[in-house]
């Protein structure tokens, strides 16, 4: 079943990607939650033109992203959390990495940093997506605490 999303969706494409899925998931997910529609001839032809119109406007934000990314590039990301040695009492997440940003003075929602948990300290890298295009890994380092 091919559908034409109207959000990004998780795992699946972006806004206005025409996508190929399951049939059960299209029909009882994806359009009951108003996600997407059915890519029909008709729905293809206006989305085309919709995004012809759609792209000089996305080269302004493509620039704007980069830019944000030269940005992130220049914090230095030190995370202090309690350890036992190299193990942390608890884990590091975005939740955690997106804190750290805010006090570097950039606010990034924790939904678009990428890190996985961790555990221990060290020197590690996550992702932030800043744009379908624009994709920056930041390079972070867990310190430990001390008491």
């Amino acid at each position: 079943m091919e559908l034409i999303l109207r959000q990004d969706v998780q795992n699946l494409g972006f806004k206005d990607d025409i996508v190929t899925v399951k049939n059960g998931y299209g029909r009882n997910f994806l359009i009951p939650t108003g996600q997407a529609h059915l890519a029909t001839s008709s729905a293809k032809k206006v989305l085309a033109e919709n995004l012809k119109q759609r792209a000089h406007k996305e080269a302004k934000v493509v620039a704007d992203a980069k830019a944000l990314a030269e940005a992130l590039k220049a914090i230095e990301i030190k995370i202090f959390a309690k350890a036992g040695g190299e193990k942390l009492f608890g884990s590091i997440t975005n939740i955690d990495i997106a804190e750290s940003l805010a006090k570097g003075g950039q606010q990034i929602e924790r939904k678009f940093i990428t890190s996985g948990i961790v555990k221990r300290t060290g020197k590690y890298t996550a992702s932030v997506r800043l744009h379908r295009d624009v994709i920056v890994e930041l390079d972070y380092e867990i310190v430990a605490e001390q008491a």
